[in-house]
């Protein structure tokens, strides 16, 4: 089978989903134990509440010739987060392959005349937030390829890391996904100083792992910060910005301490937050990847197609 092109091997924009899980949680009130939504996919509410959410996406990215890369909502979906969730490794392996199978379905259903990109998500071992233990790279390898296996096998187009805090466990899953052949992405979380939560800066971060992983990543995102927190973090002209094809950012200002204390959903400004994705497709000359992340919704995808189409 001949593999699909990925955002960086061509000239297309493509549009993804934003704050999945804080969608879930604060507009449709979902009950959602350790921040994690793939337990909702075996209730019925819960899948038509998927269904409601990635339908208009579809719609986005046609209205605006756009490709989609789909993710899996399997964020949570590894061994510790399941453990957890009282979920053990076989149920797990069952959930990653049915999100696959799930998002196989909605690229046939809703997906006809798009270029859509099936995504195995993967989360991180601990907070999105918080790095209190950092694994070796080996470990990380061996944790996350677990996860990794599955989607190769239900059969991904690419996988991505999403909201990783550290360098080794980017490597670890960076060299997992090498092992396995499938083409894989990292996207890093960012605090309010543009940094890393464990302090590197994200060219130090970008370059470190292409330096030292068995294959370079296909690409680096960032994601869980307002553009405000890391557009002054990047310089005209280096090279590992270039490097940088996709972009999810929060909706709010707020630092990642206050977003966990927050019992009310911050959702910013859609449009200015918009016209800020302008601004960095200046900044970022191989940016094509648009979505967001904490509090961002279809209305905040809406307005950042309106600023990239501008």
């Amino acid at each position: 089978m001949t593999r699909r092109k990925l955002p960086h091997e061509t000239s297309q924009l493509f549009l993804t989903d934003a704050g999945f899980e804080t969608w879930l949680l604060f507009k449709k009130g979902f009950d959602m134990p350790c921040f994690a939504a793939y337990p909702l996919s075996q209730l019925a509410d819960g899948r038509a509440a998927i269904e409601e959410y990635f339908r208009p996406i579809f719609d986005l990215a046609r209205k605006n010739n756009t490709g989609l890369v789909l993710d899996t909502n399997t964020w949570r979906a590894n061994p510790d987060w399941g453990r957890e969730l009282g979920h053990d490794l076989e149920h797990l392996n069952a959930v990653n392959a049915d999100a696959v199978t799930s998002a196989m379905t909605m690229r046939r259903d809703f997906g006809q005349g798009l270029n859509v990109l099936i995504n195995g998500v993967i989360g991180p071992r601990g907070d999105g937030y918080d790095p209190k233990t950092i694994m070796s790279v080996e470990e990380a390898h061996k944790y996350h390829g677990f996860q990794i296996a599955t989607f190769v096998k239900s059969g991904v187009d690419m996988v991505s890391a999403l909201t990783i805090t550290n360098i080794p466990e980017a490597i670890g899953v960076a060299n997992a996904a090498a092992e396995a052949g499938v083409p894989c992405v990292i996207s890093f979380t960012l605090e309010t100083d543009g940094c890393l939560p464990t302090g590197e800066t994200l060219g130090d971060a970008i370059t470190q792992v292409d330096a030292q992983a068995t294959a370079k990543p296909a690409y680096f995102m960032i994601n869980c910060a307002h553009p405000d927190h890391f557009a002054g973090m990047l310089p005209k002209d280096a090279d590992w910005t270039r490097r940088i094809v996709g972009v999810r950012a929060n909706a709010s200002r707020m630092s990642h301490a206050e977003l966990d204390c927050c019992e009310t959903l911050d959702d910013g400004d859609p449009v200015e937050l918009g016209a800020q994705y302008q601004s960095l497709r200046q900044m970022l000359p191989n940016l094509k990847v648009f979505g967001g992340c904490c509090g961002t919704d279809h209305r905040h995808l809406s307005q950042i197609c309106k600023s990239i189409a501008a």
